[in-house]
């Protein structure tokens, strides 16, 4: 190889790799460039120059072995020859070409050079001792080189260096000055080796008998600290920066100061730092003064509410004048608002209207079936895995300290050994002392008291007193079927079209098909059933237009049962005719009204009562009281006979007073075999004496016997000023008759014997 007449070669620049004279060096080599300049050489004299990215300085070698691989890459293997300097490329595409001139490689012998060379060999040495670790051949390779030009670039391409400071060397053509280079790498990699071991050392001593797993967290600590590195550190100065910048009330301030510094002296490996991380992060992330600006309008907030909800007058109403007080007052004054009623009828979406008209986030928190005080003020930071509880929760996740607070089916809050969460509310939901709300999780009280809270309930016995005192009952009332309708119409189906993506030209419902689906596909106080029913209808429309069958649809009265199927309910009595022993009681449920169906039959017998039809111990006792009375009406002759009371619908408990007055009537029918009209129902409770008390849910009673095709309602005397509650449209449909006495019912309900 005639190295000296040779001016210019092909050249690949290698990307963090340095090659050196009399290296072996094997590459694998997968771009195209390099490729293509790799075969040129081939084709020749097999000589290539080898440079690392942006140097001129580099090395020709020789290609001793060559593979191409699947794909087109190349497997090889080269000796470096010489030093070269490229002087300029003469070619860049397809391949890079340069021409180069070779360095001269200074090889001067004096004592200085071979005073280095043994140095550079002891350094090596003490390396090798001290655990480093080197391939079995380069270390004899090393040992027998003379040369100290060639022992420099041996040592260099051997040892971990970095790319540049082997370039560094490559660059050097003096052999002392890449001695000296090796030196100093050689002297600081020895300082770090004996580091490590101190380290080591040091925390065994530390660690004694702890787990191998928690000695090495403690090396890799030790290490971080050597090199200047402490997450801790920074983690507690991040923090004081928060502290220093945010705005937090004085004991707040207090307790974080106190828990970073705690940060700063904890052990690293120890499991409490985590949970001191996320305490802090907590008190961090909650808005102790970021709060939304009240912009009450109170003509935008009427807007709201009517363009959200139809009808609930009174309601909407009611809401306005809260809010108007909280405008005036400019806080959170007075009891909490509870909207009590079946389910939809619109509680839950009446709070996000407020939330709207008032321009605050809005926050909901389910409360059914928690039995846990834990969920509600949170669990002590010495439990595993604590966090707040779902009022603080709702707080930070709303990222304001002044939400719109909806704490929904607050009836079915639950207690068992873990604490009472309806107790937990007491101090949340009253307005003179939720200011320094208690979090067992924080340990820091929290001001409640710019959060507007609603409660949302089905039925209010549930709710325990002294919670039940805290809060002013909004009383939401079942729909009319001409409400029902109206919402239908124009709040139901528009969302139902747009969730199903049809337009109102696909699918059309007439009236006549809403008020079919509303009175014999649904029987219900609100319109989450009517919404299913209607939601199927454009289920099935939608099927039919992505099929291709349609291209729109017209649905009338006739084509609601070709899609819904036969008709589920019927507006008429169960009855056809006046039977004995049959009575039509009003029942009020947290779903809505009820009507019920009281049976009666006379056996021969002691005179026992038999009660059947899964009732409540207030019902029996109910049931025990008419028998008495009617039997104080009856002849002595009927007293010895077994009388079997049965409620139908047995699987499903009831109780309650107010069937007192059904009750009744049926004893007194089946004792004295008299009829009763079926076209009347009745509600109120009866007393030993016959007097008929005033009962509650009179408008849930009255729609219900309004949906049922019931002509007269009977209803105690002191419920009459009930009626104004009453849409107009079904007063005027229904005959009401008030009764103070039993003997007053007996004389409209009861047929005269024939």
């Amino acid at each position: 190889m005639e190295l000296d007449n040779k001016k210019e070669a092909p050249v690949i620049f290698l990307e963090g790799v340095v090659t050196f004279p009399q290296i072996n060096l094997p590459l694998l080599l997968k771009k195209d460039s390099s490729i293509l300049a790799f075969e040129e050489a081939m084709k020749s004299d097999a000589l290539i120059i080898f440079a690392l990215e942006n140097s001129p300085i580099g090395t020709i070698a020789h290609i001793f072995e060559a593979i191409t691989l699947e794909g087109g890459a190349i497997k090889a293997l080269v000796r470096g020859l010489k030093r070269v300097k490229i002087d300029s490329l003469i070619q860049q595409e397809p391949y890079f070409r340069a021409k180069f001139s070779l360095l001269a490689n200074l090889n001067l012998e004096n004592f200085d050079l071979r005073a280095l060379t043994r140095g550079v060999l002891e350094q090596f040495k003490e390396c090798i001792n001290l655990g480093k670790i080197v391939p079995v051949d380069v270390l004899a390779g090393v040992l027998n080189i003379n040369d100290p030009g060639h022992l420099a670039d041996t040592l260099a391409f051997n040892l971990d260096l970095k790319p540049g400071d082997k370039q560094a060397i490559l660059e050097a053509a003096d052999p002392e000055k890449r001695l000296k280079k090796l030196s100093e790498w050689l002297a600081q990699e020895i300082e770090i080796i004996k580091a490590g071991k101190k380290i080591k050392k040091d925390a065994a001593k530390n660690l004694g008998k702890m787990s191998r797993e928690i000695y090495l967290r403690e090396q890799l600590r030790n290490i971080e600290r050597e090199l200047g590195i402490d997450d801790d550190e920074e983690d507690a100065k991040e923090y004081e920066e928060k502290l220093a910048q945010g705005k937090f009330p004085k004991k707040v301030k207090e307790v974080l100061r106190k828990e970073i510094k705690r940060l700063r002296r904890i052990p690293p490996m120890s499991p409490e730092i985590s949970f001191l991380r996320n305490y802090i992060d907590w008190i961090f992330d909650l808005p102790w003064s970021a709060k939304f600006k009240n912009n009450l309008d109170i003509k935008k907030a009427n807007k709201i509410l009517d363009r959200d909800h139809y009808g609930l007058d009174k309601i909407k109403e009611r809401v306005l004048e809260y809010l108007a007080v909280q405008k005036k007052v400019g806080r959170i004054r007075g009891p909490i608002l509870c909207f009590v009623g079946p389910p939809g009828t619109g509680k839950t979406s009446i709070g996000k209207s407020v939330a709207e008209a008032l321009g605050r986030k809005f926050v909901r928190v389910s409360l059914g079936g928690v039995r846990d005080e834990a969920e509600i003020r949170g669990h002590r930071r010495t439990y595993v895995g604590a966090l707040p509880g779902r009022i603080i929760q709702g707080i930070k996740n709303s990222g304001v300290n002044n939400p719109v607070f909806m704490l929904d089916e607050i009836d079915k809050l639950g207690t068992d050994f873990r604490g009472d969460p309806s107790s937990a509310l007491l101090e949340a939901l009253d307005p003179e002392q939720n200011f320094e709300f208690s979090d067992h999780y924080l340990e820091v009280p929290y001001d409640l008291s710019n959060v507007l809270f609603i409660t949302t309930a089905n039925i209010l016995s549930t709710i325990p007193p002294a919670l039940r005192d805290r809060l002013e009952v909004i009383r939401f009332s079942g729909f009319t079927q001409e409400e029902k309708f109206h919402i239908a119409k124009n709040y139901i189906f528009p969302k139902l079209l747009k969730n199903h993506g049809l337009s109102t030209k696909e699918l059309v419902l007439s009236d006549s098909a809403f008020k079919k689906v509303i009175g014999f596909y649904t029987s219900e106080a609100g319109v989450r059933g009517l919404e299913r029913q209607l939601a199927k209808i454009c289920r099935k429309t939608a099927k039919q237009l992505v099929e291709g069958k349609i291209k729109s649809k017209k649905v009338g009265a006739k084509e609601v049962e070709k899609i819904l199927g036969p008709e589920r309910f019927t507006l008429n009595l169960a009855e056809k005719k006046d039977e004995i022993g049959i009575a039509t009681g009003l029942a009020w449920t947290e779903a809505g009204g009820e009507i019920l169906s009281i049976e009666a039959v006379k056996m021969p017998g002691k005179g026992d009562l038999l009660l059947t039809g899964s009732l409540g111990r207030v019902m029996k006792e109910s049931a025990q009281a008419a028998l008495s009375y009617a039997k104080s009406l009856t002849k002595k002759s009927e007293l010895k006979s077994d009388i079997h009371l049965h409620v139908p619908s047995g699987a499903i408990p009831k109780d309650g007073p107010s069937a007192g007055v059904a009750i009744a009537a049926a004893l007194i029918s089946v004792l004295e075999n008299r009829p009763i009209e079926r076209e009347i129902a009745m509600t109120g409770e009866v007393t030993l004496r016959g007097r008929v008390l005033e009962v509650g849910g009179i408008k849930e009673k009255i729609l219900a016997a309004y949906r049922s095709g019931v002509k007269t309602v009977v209803l105690p005397k002191d419920n009459k000023k009930n009626l104004e509650d009453i849409p107009r449209e079904i007063k005027n449909k229904l005959n009401f008759v008030f009764a103070s006495d039993m003997k007053e019912v007996i004389e409209r309900v009861i047929k005269k014997a024939g």
